[in-house]
């Protein structure tokens, strides 16, 4: 693809035990800062096994892609996700992002819109600045960098518990997600966040069915936030998560699955 970077020979995605088909509708889901493709278990299962190629990707220093050199900002991220989408075999896509992964979504449908048929954004606000201490925390790979993370990321239920499975709980699951991550990947991601400034003239760009998704609890991404960029992209629906924050895929899996399947058929 024409002026796009395409990612390492060897990229890590899951694609839910399915074989990637050609022709077939394709999702691309892409994480947040820190995290990695696990967290989109139950929507990327289900899209794998309702007609959909669903690719979830562990971005550079992420997850099983650990070794590799992270992508230091957005718009490196919305590059390597074009040559992504060319590597697997797809003409287009639909773009799922969570957090910074939805800011990279959405430049790559701003730059790419031939590439992205659809875009639904969790989680996302024009502008996503970072407190200057969890920046600070997170440069010196401070512990507690994570738990000031984890702590913003849930709503009640979050904190409370809040898994569908027994005994589970959400934060701690996060927490460990996040400490065997690479701390120097974490703190280059919430930079990349902190110094995304194109937010605005981005969402303005973009001309591809969008869905905003925002967790009514949510603390990272405040509701009116994500209002407020649906208002700014042509079209867009926006539709809030009852008793989420900003974590809604892992804290309301059931309710975001629904959200997506009505929103992309």
């Amino acid at each position: 693809m024409s002026g796009s970077s395409a990612p390492a020979a060897s990229i890590a995605i899951s694609t839910y035990g399915r074989a990637v088909v050609r022709g077939a509708r394709t999702a691309v889901l892409v994480h947040g800062a820190g995290m990695d493709q696990s967290v989109w278990t139950l929507q990327g299962r289900y899209l794998a096994f309702h007609g959909w190629n669903a690719v979830a990707v562990d971005l550079p220093g992420h997850g099983r892609a650990r070794g590799q050199p992270p992508l230091g900002s957005i718009g490196e991220i919305a590059e390597w996700l074009a040559g992504l989408i060319e590597a697997i075999g797809a003409e287009r896509a639909a773009v799922i992002g969570h957090s910074m992964g939805a800011l990279a979504a959405m430049e790559l449908a701003a730059r790419y819109p031939t590439r992205v048929s659809q875009l639904a954004l969790l989680g996302a606000a024009a502008r996503m600045p970072v407190h200057p201490e969890l920046l600070e925390l997170a440069g010196r790979h401070d512990r507690k960098a994570v738990e000031l993370i984890c702590d913003w990321s849930f709503g009640t239920r979050g904190h409370l518990g809040g898994s569908a499975l027994p005994g589970g709980w959400l934060m701690g699951t996060a927490r460990e997600l996040l400490l065997r991550g690479d701390p120097a990947v974490l703190a280059i991601d919430l930079a990349a966040c902190d110094e995304y400034q194109d937010g605005d003239r981005t969402a303005a760009s973009v001309r591809c069915p969008t869905l905003v998704l925002i967790g009514a609890e949510d603390r990272m991404a405040p509701p009116r936030a994500g209002r407020a960029l649906a208002e700014r992209i042509a079209g867009a629906g926006c539709v809030e998560i009852a008793e989420a924050g900003h974590m809604m895929m892992v804290e309301q899996p059931e309710a975001t699955l629904s959200e997506l399947r009505r929103f992309m058929g």
